[in-house]
């Protein structure tokens, strides 16, 4: 089973709870700033990025709407926020028009509070490690 987590960061949070996902996932993060395009298939994609000024972010948005179909199994999803899980919503709703599952479970990660998920965002990425 290959498993993939690509982010989006601005502020270094969404960064850190991917990296710690991902370490629960026994796979690496990857900013999509680094690699634009999923370089390959992934049976499971953790996908996570925050809201700024509550909006998601453009990087983000480009990166799920460019998304093949072809390249993923389904996708799961986190976000870092103070507030607001909009983030995950609108992702949702952008892949699952383009017919890509996405998984009702997602992660959230309040961002004042980074330092007190981590261990929570590795406990979620161990769902995602090894066969399924």
């Amino acid at each position: 089973m290959k498993v993939a987590v690509r982010y989006f960061s601005k502020s270094g949070n969404t960064k850190r709870i991917a990296e710690a996902i991902a370490g629960g996932a026994e796979t690496s993060a990857v900013s999509i700033t680094d690699e634009p395009t999923l370089s390959g298939y992934a049976d499971i994609l953790l996908l996570g990025g925050a809201p700024y000024a509550n909006v998601m972010a453009p990087e983000l948005r480009r990166y799920a709407e460019n998304l093949p179909p072809e390249k993923v199994g389904k996708v799961v999803l986190f976000t870092t926020s103070n507030w607001s899980h909009r983030t995950v919503k609108g992702l949702q709703k952008i892949l699952q028009a383009k017919g890509i599952a996405v998984a009702d479970e997602h992660f959230y990660a309040q961002m004042l509070n980074i330092n007190g998920r981590l261990e929570a965002a590795r406990e979620f990425g161990r769902k995602y490690s090894g066969d399924i």
